[in-house]
């Protein structure tokens, strides 16, 4: 069994982690400054904005185009910005998840 990491896993390491340590850290910046809650709020409602306008856009391009959906639609992976928003997504829902569980 091979214990150094390849390459790539670098990357993992740090995507997992970013998943963990991001929320925990809004959490705990929330509860000091309630500005801060209002924008996190707001950047979610954007980003959801954003993420579905350009999922349905992209779906309908495709249904206009008449192509084949299963192989298309993953272009959509490619736009930074979907990635982008889906990602902040993400972490939002993890973060509200989080401060749901420590309120209770």
């Amino acid at each position: 069994m091979n214990l150094l990491l390849k390459k790539d896993d670098g990357m993992k390491i740090f995507l997992v982690a970013g998943s963990i340590v991001l929320p925990v850290i809004m959490y705990l910046t929330q509860n000091n400054w309630n500005r801060l809650r209002f924008m996190f709020n707001l950047a979610a409602v954007i980003s959801a904005l954003i993420f579905g306008n350009i999922a349905s856009l992209s779906v309908y391009q495709i249904i206009k185009n008449e192509t084949v959906m299963m192989i298309n639609i993953h272009a959509i992976f490619l736009n930074p910005l979907f990635l982008i928003t889906g990602s902040y997504l993400g972490l939002y829902i993890i973060f509200r998840l989080l401060a749901a569980v420590m309120e209770d």
